[in-house]
């Protein structure tokens, strides 16, 4: 259940890791915006969520942006990547 993500954000991951017998990847864009991927058997698949670093190093679940209001499920690697496009190109 490894997350590939493409060369485009490899330079933004700042976690990879096993989590819940599945994988989850984390990206910080120089926005402060990011993602949270995981896949797991407990996931909606292939599943996003927003992050906002801003105020936190750690980064907090982003529930108001134009993307999402929730995370975003049974992703496939073109809606992945298409979504963090839109999460690096997401203004302040």
């Amino acid at each position: 259940m490894k997350i590939n993500i493409c060369e485009d954000f490899k330079s933004y991951v700042i976690v990879e890791r096993e989590i819940h017998g599945g994988h989850q990847v984390k990206l910080k864009f120089d926005n402060y915006y990011g993602a949270s991927i995981i896949n797991h058997p407990f996931s909606y698949g292939l599943e996003l969520a927003v992050f906002d670093y801003a105020n936190d190093v750690f980064g907090t679940l982003c529930y108001d942006t134009p993307i999402t209001n929730d995370v975003i499920g049974h992703l496939t690697p073109t809606l992945l990547r298409e979504t963090l496009i839109k999460i690096k190109n997401l203004e302040r």
